[in-house]
């Protein structure tokens, strides 16, 4: 059984390291027992000169029990509620004890564990590289709950506590004592030591045992909620909440709400309370155990390597080869060399690398000028990339990635030439959104060796990479892929070789859905809206308007004429047509020309008034079925593919989603989706609506089946 390690020493000082079941420490059944014992043991030990609070464990505190949250329902809030407030008292009293508390941080301290720090009067963290201190609640559609919000409002101010409490924002120690969080960073070795040295230096003072919150006259940073510039900003933080949740995820305007509360004029403990009922408010929703499920446990499954293939040994990338120094090429050697890797950046001149090469100097410029690295960082992060026009420049590679246009013939000229090239058992990845693994690999002397690895663009910010298996892709390649997308901070999904793969097949959906809307009469600006209002980034028409009209029109032309496609079986050919007289008779390829669904200048954008030729009267249907549409195009694609093991686990679909094609976080994913929306009642809802718009609707057999037997997707 788990245990609070309780150790005084000659000089009075008791130091409590936190050593509970399990790999962490975390905010469990097992948590509050032990918090409010050893606050019993405390509170009785005579001649106490101080507390130091720390782990036995590699991190200092994980946070909340998400498992046990995931599984409140409405019946269950109260009695969290309770034990939330239990766990506050014990909180107050520690922070009410007349000596004082010091957190010696000595790893990750999240969510709950930095709310333990809060409630010291003291807080040190070790220099370590991996340590990051923060609230990041409201990534997974919660809210810190155990104090966090009302502390942080008034320690550092609306304004200094908003990014760490509506963006979840998380720092290192460093960056942490820059922004106020913590008090000092120290040497590992030193935490206790310095701990102790501080307890003893402020023996008999009274401010360092009395928290801000508790100090007569104490003035939150930045004046109150009340005060006329934080009523601006509170208004205009709303305003952007609304804009970038679409009221779909409640989490953040709870938080903002909470913080106002705090801010104003209400007393600490009345503040620490609402926020308790506002926390659990949220434990119930659907869009709380979407987020959950995926992007903790999901994305835990996925990046530990669930659809890796087992029993390959891990490995690691020496040297990187990337053909292609344009948009593509030029951002995985950014990402290779941030994470340390040597690369080779090869284009067909000179200048054209060198300028593939000064895209990471651009982005590095940014960090230094932001205070995010050193000048000397930069230089050792440049030094990583070697620009070259010669070929030979390339051998001994481990891993060479082609980037270059897509079009078969050019990848496969570029395979010809430089395959040779490879270390002994060096794998190729072809960067590809669309083209059909196994095809690119017939001219690979080693097509075992060969695998896709489709990056999304902007590659230095989306952290998806799509690897696909060809039908003689090794478990070794695809194992060494998945490796490889880890060694450079990318969280992988494996996927077969289908056409389109799963993102890009699954985001033709949705989209290919929304023209067809404009091509039956609709009005463009509606359904673009309406498409927004599902919680996606962007309307589809403007997302559209932005991989460019021309484009998908070409890779859907070249698919049908490679014999991937039948156009006899096309299921939106009212969209095909008028994307394709779009572009033929009025020259509308997208934003990149100025021209699209919408048309671009300087000052914006706005509807192109050749739709109103595609408007037609009396064509009207409710929002609801406008909105479904969309999504469900973009949700049953996602089920087919894994019916049809293109998806190797529900958590890719899940993952692969959010993070590639703009699944509406608070569902989850797009199988997630389906299990809190209630297979049955989806089932049902596609019958309905194949029956109004067509068999594209119709539900996939393993829906039926998991209907059937009662079963969610899992």
């Amino acid at each position: 059984m788990g245990d609070f390690h309780y150790a005084k020493d000659a000089d009075g000082i008791v130091t409590v390291t936190m050593d509970m079941d399990g790999p962490v420490n975390a905010m469990n059944a097992e948590f509050w027992p032990l918090f409010a014992a050893t606050m019993d043991r405390l509170e009785a030990e005579p001649e106490l000169k101080g507390v130091i609070w720390t782990s036995a464990k590699d991190t200092f505190f994980a946070g909340g029990d998400l498992k046990m949250l995931k599984s409140i329902e409405p019946d269950g809030v109260e009695a969290l509620f309770q034990s939330v407030e239990a766990t506050k008292a014990v909180m107050r009293r520690m922070e009410k004890q007349p000596v004082p508390h010091v957190a010696a941080i000595n790893g990750a301290a999240l969510g709950g564990g930095f709310e333990i720090c809060l409630a010291c009067n003291h807080r040190i963290a070790a220099d370590n590289p991996k340590t990051k201190i923060g609230l990041p609640e409201v990534t997974l559609g919660l809210l810190p709950g155990g104090g966090g919000v009302v502390r942080l409002t008034w320690m550092l101010g609306l304004e200094g506590a908003m990014p760490f409490l509506l963006e979840g924002r998380q720092v290192s120690p460093d960056k942490a004592l820059k922004a106020g969080l913590i008090h000092q960073v120290v040497p590992a070795d030193q935490l206790l030591t310095r701990a102790k040295e501080y307890i003893l230096s402020v023996q008999g003072d009274a401010a360092a045992v009395t928290q801000p919150w508790d100090t007569k006259g104490y003035k939150i940073p930045g004046g109150p909620s009340t005060a006329p510039h934080n009523m601006t900003r509170i208004a205009g933080a709303a305003a952007m909440l609304y804009k970038k949740t679409r009221g779909l995820m409640p989490a953040p305007a709870r938080i903002l709400d909470i913080m106002t509360e705090a801010a104003g004029k209400v007393d600490f403990d009345t503040a620490t309370r609402y926020e308790s009922r506002r926390f659990v408010s949220l434990t119930p929703l659907a869009s709380t155990k979407n987020m959950i499920e995926t992007l903790f446990f999901g994305m835990n499954k996925v990046n530990g390597g669930a659809s890796r293939p087992k029993g390959v040994p891990p490995s690691k990338v020496q040297r990187l080869g990337i053909l292609g120094a344009g948009m593509m090429g030029q951002g995985i050697a950014f990402s290779a060399a941030t994470a340390g890797l040597p690369v080779v950046l090869k284009d067909q001149t000179m200048e054209a690398a060198e300028r593939g090469k000064a895209y990471t100097a651009g982005l590095l410029d940014k960090r230094v000028k932001q205070g995010r690295m050193s000048a000397e960082e930069r230089e050792a992060v440049l030094a990583l990339i070697t620009p070259t026009d010669k070929a030979d420049d390339l051998k001994g590679c481990d891993l060479i990635i082609e980037a270059v246009f897509e079009k078969i013939d050019v990848k496969d000229a570029v395979l010809a030439e430089h395959e040779a090239l490879l270390a002994e058992n060096g794998i190729w990845g072809s960067n590809t959104s669309t083209l059909p693994i196994t095809r690119l690999a017939t001219g690979a002397a080693r097509p075992e060796n060969f695998v896709g690895l489709h990056f999304f663009s902007p590659v230095d910010k989306m952290p998806l990479l799509e690897i696909i298996a060809g039908e003689k892709t090794s478990d070794e390649t695809l194992a060494r892929a998945f490796d490889f997308a880890r060694q450079i901070r990318k969280t992988p999904i494996i996927v077969g070789d289908s056409t389109g793969f799963y993102t890009s097949r699954t985001i033709g959906t949705k989209i290919i859905e929304a023209v067809e809307l404009v091509a039956e009469g609709h009005d463009p600006v509606r359904v673009d809206n309406l498409s927004r209002l599902t919680g996606m980034p962007t309307g589809m028409l403007s997302l559209l308007d932005e991989v460019q009209i021309k484009l998908v029109t070409d890779i859907y032309n070249t698919q049908v004429e490679m014999g991937l496609l039948d156009p006899d079986k096309e299921q939106n050919p009212a969209a095909r047509a008028m994307l394709a007289e779009m572009i033929s008779q009025h020259g509308r390829h997208g934003r990149a020309t100025g021209k699209g669904f919408y048309d671009y200048d300087s000052q914006g954008k706005t509807i192109w008034p050749g739709l109103a030729a595609w408007r037609k009267e009396g064509a009207d249907i409710p929002d609801a079925d406008i909105k479904d549409r969309i999504l469900f195009r973009a949700v049953l694609e996602s089920l087919r593919c894994l019916e049809e093991g293109v998806l190797r686990t529900v958590e890719d679909g899940n993952i692969g989603s959010i993070l590639g094609i703009g699944a509406p976080v608070h569902t989850g994913g797009y199988i997630q989706y389906v299990n809190t929306y209630g297979p049955a009642r989806f089932l049902a809802r596609c019958e309905e609506l194949a029956g109004k718009y067509g068999n594209r609707f119709a539900p996939p057999e393993i829906l039926r089946k998991h209907v059937a037997e009662g079963r969610a997707l899992a």
